[in-house]
């Protein structure tokens, strides 16, 4: 009894260790770069954690209804090195975007670049996106 209580434990903390490598992912397994997007609005939400940052923006469509849709990008320490800090971008700022769509059709892309309303260019952190690393 104490040995199959043993390793159901040792079973149970296996898997709660391999937790944050499943929630790591290749840009391929879940977008499409055959489905570049350009979005306007406004942001909703930042989040800054591992192992990808992300941040929310409300985007109206053409008959004015409002969609939230969310952004993906490359990991905190990344976006730092490209001169990223936590205000880089706040809620309520307009931004545009240009990214490549979810393969599932969401409202969910991987961001490339934003530009802020002042004309600001942030870089989103990716090996492709023509920032300072890319393409390294």
């Amino acid at each position: 009894m104490k040995m199959k209580l043993a390793v159901l434990v040792a079973g149970v903390g296996m898997l709660v260790g391999a937790m944050p490598v499943l929630a790591h992912h290749s840009f391929a397994a879940e977008f499409d770069a055959a489905k570049p997007v350009t979005v306007t609005g406004t942001v909703t939400k930042v989040e800054w954690m591992n192992p990808h940052a992300r941040f929310y923006i409300d985007v109206k469509d053409e008959s004015g209804k409002v969609a939230n849709w969310e952004f993906e990008l490359g990991s905190p320490n990344g976006l730092m090195r490209q001169g990223w800090t936590r205000n880089s971008m706040k809620i309520g700022d307009n931004v545009s975007v240009d990214g490549f769509m979810a393969k599932d059709g969401s409202k969910l892309a991987n961001a490339r670049t934003i530009k802020t309303a002042d004309g600001k260019k942030l870089f989103a952190g990716s090996a492709t996106d023509g920032g300072p690393e890319g393409g390294k």
